[in-house]
């Protein structure tokens, strides 16, 4: 009787095998993997919140945030005092969250803090959600914790800036989008624009960034027809457009007298303050672009710009842990996926996080100037590369050293006639691979390389690449120096662990030098995470940053800067609140003061109508010296407060001609300092 050979599995069926695994991820969720999330939330919790009660409060924001928990008109228009004179100069809907919190739980410094700590928590969790989607709960779990432990992260959900609301609602654009491409459904993808168009009330134009990714991703890799994706990218692009354009449409619709005026526009025009104080001054040296008020981008003296701008010694060590990774993962994502579907959704998220990654570094790169925090927004695209790619060199990895079948045998036909000879064995191709058989372990990795080229070099280059890229980044300040023999180590152990595998070798070994390589891709920058939880290493309050950077931690070298707070003013506001109020007989305003600058600090410390003359910069128009001395002859405004760091106005002459100026000993000063205080009641 002859045998019937076993069907081996051939090369090919190995390699669509291996390509389904890489394809998606499992369904069934390892045991480890909740566990590991729950930690991963835990930590992010504890970074994002710890102190919150000296977190950083940006002094123009924290006083917007508390007006706008005290007046509706405030809050809906952004309104930096209770009466709504004038707005910030930015759209308010990343601050309703903060605004919400205060009116909840008071005038506490923490409570306008907690939604950013909310915001960061949710956007790691968010994240975590979508990567596995795409590329399994390993990549998941690297991705969370890459942006968990991200430092410019860190340092900016524990302050009040737009950019954590950004940020959140992007990457829930991305999870809609690629749900939309996986599905082939409409409503994901509308629902993709509706978070975009949220994001634009967070940080306007930075928001739109996005789109033509996301519009190239559906349009390359989504099923359906060609013309049916082209038409509902526009439709998703237009609702994106309705829903971002939905606050200023209200504004410029809304009568002058009705409103708050416009901060940093010369018109109180809405469309001024988002296409051109915030838009197109960014990108040129004539800051008054459609309206602007002058002074925009003299504003912004970071120098940030250009294309070493990620890997400066200032933004670099904020952001660029895992660029070298990232993009070695985006390059060998594309590249080995070449020959799959258009639909491939491996190849889909390279694309999606690389062109997210891609698209911001070329923006940041022509700007004017960026503050480090700006780079927040791809921390996720970073962090969902690092994940995504770690697996793809993980999955290439094992799919070249997987165990293989048993060999199976075939015997000799019988001949006829003749008695039955001893079975002659002949071992196939796999059969090299066994331990038992005689084969060297050079021979060994000849057949795998002949098999699957040196694609399993991919993950052990990558850990080195990164622990390297660590030194190159910490080298200019040595602030982590103590753990960069740590990394080192690590990576050393990982890589050769790794390099060093053959057909003898424990699994246990290969998960823990895969783990020591990991770890080591990681130390370094947690090292400068947590740095930002002391005082002095976590950046002004106006450019919250980790570590031994920036011009905050140069002023301050040996001590903290003192973090202004809500509700908690100092000896030299509170007599001066106390002098206002006693001497105010009814105006609507408490005093009027010389940019925003001047106001903060009353502001934050008791919510009252604060005529802001010349908003955030100074600049601003408003109001004309003609409507000052409308608002001091009918009784609405007796106090003037002027400042000599901000330029001369003509509402600023006009209190100078028209007012007296009290001396500092009768509001609890010694001196005027910078400070000059004018009563404006007309002499009758």
């Amino acid at each position: 009787m002859t045998a019937i050979p076993a069907v081996q599995p051939t090369g090919a069926h190995r390699g669509r095998r291996a390509a389904t695994r890489r394809s998606g991820p499992s369904e069934d969720a390892p045991r480890w993997e909740r566990p590991a999330l729950a930690a991963v939330l835990v930590v992010a919790a504890v970074l994002y919140s710890w102190g919150i009660g000296n977190a950083a409060l940006h002094p123009f924001y924290g006083a917007a945030i508390r007006s706008m928990s005290e007046s509706w008109r405030a809050f809906f228009f952004g309104g930096l005092d209770a009466s709504g004179s004038i707005t910030i100069d930015k759209l308010p809907g990343a601050f309703w969250p903060d605004a919400v919190s205060v009116w909840l739980f008071g005038p506490h410094t923490w409570a306008a803090a907690l939604p950013q700590v909310v915001e960061g928590v949710l956007t790691v969790w968010l994240l975590h959600r979508i990567v596995r989607a795409w590329a399994g709960p390993f990549a998941a779990l690297i991705a969370a914790l890459a942006l968990t432990l991200t430092p410019v992260t860190v340092a900016l959900n524990r302050a009040t800036i737009p950019d954590t609301a950004l940020t959140l609602l992007l990457v829930a654009a991305a999870g809609a989008l690629q749900k939309a491409v996986r599905t082939e459904r409409l409503l994901p993808l509308i629902t993709c624009g509706i978070w975009v168009g949220l994001a634009f009330q967070a940080k306007m134009l930075q928001a739109w960034l996005v789109l033509p990714v996301f519009a190239a991703v559906y349009q390359l890799a989504a099923p359906g027809a060609r013309l049916n994706r082209a038409l509902r990218v526009l439709l998703a692009g237009a609702v994106a457009l309705a829903v971002s354009c939905s606050w200023v449409l209200i504004a410029w619709v809304t009568p002058a007298a009705s409103r708050p005026y416009l901060d940093g526009t010369s018109n109180n025009d809405p469309f001024t303050l988002v296409f051109g104080y915030n838009g197109l001054s960014r990108f040129s040296s004539d800051s008054t672009a459609f309206g602007a008020v002058a002074g925009t981008a003299a504003s912004r003296t970071t120098g940030n710009t250009g294309w070493d701008m990620l890997i400066n010694d200032t933004v670099g060590p904020q952001i660029a842990w895992f660029l070298p990774l990232a993009v070695l993962a985006t390059v060998l994502g594309i590249v080995w996926r070449a020959g799959q579907p258009r639909t491939d959704p491996l190849r889909t998220g390279f694309v999606m996080w690389g062109g997210w990654l891609a698209m911001h570094t070329l923006v940041f790169s022509a700007s004017n100037g960026n503050h480090a925090y700006y780079t927040a927004v791809i921390a996720p695209a970073l962090a969902a590369l690092a994940g995504g790619g770690l697996a793809l060199f993980r999955s290439e990895y094992e799919a070249t050293y997987e165990p293989k079948p048993e060999a199976q045998y075939e015997p000799k036909p019988e001949a006829q006639h003749e008695p039955k000879p001893v079975v002659q064995w002949e071992p196939t191709l796999e059969a090299r691979y066994e331990p038992t058989l005689e084969s060297s372990y050079e021979s060994a990795r000849e057949a795998e390389h002949e098999a699957g080229g040196r694609r399993h070099l991919a993950l052990p280059a990558a850990i080195a690449l990164t622990a390297g890229w660590a030194l190159v980044l910490d080298w200019p300040t040595r602030f982590a120096s103590w753990l960069l023999p740590v990394a080192v180590m690590l990576a050393l152990c990982g890589v050769v662990g790794l390099w060093s595998r053959g057909p003898r070798t424990s699994p246990r070994m290969i998960h823990a030098a895969l783990a020591a390589g990991i770890a080591a891709t990681l130390v370094v920058p947690a090292g400068w995470a947590v740095s930002g939880l002391n005082p002095i290493y976590a950046g002004a309050t106006t450019s919250p940053m980790a570590g031994p950077v920036g011009k905050s931690y140069y002023e301050h070298p040996r001590h903290a800067p003192r973090r202004p707070g809500l509700g908690r003013p100092n000896a030299r506001v509170t007599a001066l609140l106390d002098y206002l109020t006693t001497h105010r007989h009814g105006e609507k305003y408490l005093l009027a003061t010389q940019a925003a600058y001047t106001a903060e600090p009353l502001l934050r410390a008791k919510s009252e109508p604060i005529l802001v003359m010349g908003g955030f910069t100074g600049s601003t128009p408003f109001p004309t010296a003609q409507q000052l001395g409308s608002l001091v002859a009918t009784d609405q405004l007796r106090y003037a407060l002027l400042t000599s760091q901000r330029t001369t106005t003509p509402a600023t002459t006009w209190v100078k001609s028209h007012c007296t100026r009290i001396k500092p000993t009768a509001y609890g000063r010694r001196t005027d300092g910078s400070f000059v205080l004018y009563d404006c009641k007309p002499q009758r």
